[in-house]
């Protein structure tokens, strides 16, 4: 049986290849949409399937008073989180643990570009629940 912590490594491997490529490249200090017009370059070309700027409603009282925007799912199963900033907060963190409960995925990443050395978090959902998984591919 894959340890939890390794679920998903052949697809995490890859976006992680993605983001080190952009980063070589690129380096910090562009906008964060910069870097995901370049994570979209290179996730097509190793032919990874992703959807991306997904709309999750945020609801109150069962009423929707809101959207939230995931930067990327991929293979329809690992969530990846992008961000530019000069470190990453536990705020950063806890959205993007948001999305993973949201979309009742078990995996994902939260991939800073705006510090010197790339950062990146594995996230797990202790909430996942097997049984309410649902196809998100649309």
């Amino acid at each position: 049986m894959i340890k939890e912590e390794f679920k998903y490594s052949d697809i995490t491997e890859k976006i992680i290849g993605c983001a080190m490529k952009v980063h070589q490249r690129m380096r910090n200090g562009y906008q964060e949409l910069i870097y995901h017009r370049c994570l979209i370059i290179e996730f097509r070309k190793i032919a990874l399937s992703f959807l991306n700027e997904i709309a999750l409603p945020i609801f109150y009282d069962e009423i929707e008073i809101g959207k939230r925007r995931v930067d990327f799912l991929v293979e329809n199963k690992v969530v990846v989180e992008i961000k530019a900033q000069s470190e990453l907060t536990d705020t950063h963190l806890a959205q993007a643990l948001n999305y993973l409960e949201a979309l009742n995925l078990e995996i994902g990443l939260l991939i800073n570009f705006g510090s010197k050395s790339l950062e990146i978090r594995r996230l797990i959902n202790n909430k996942y629940k097997p049984s309410l998984k649902s196809d998100k591919s649309g």
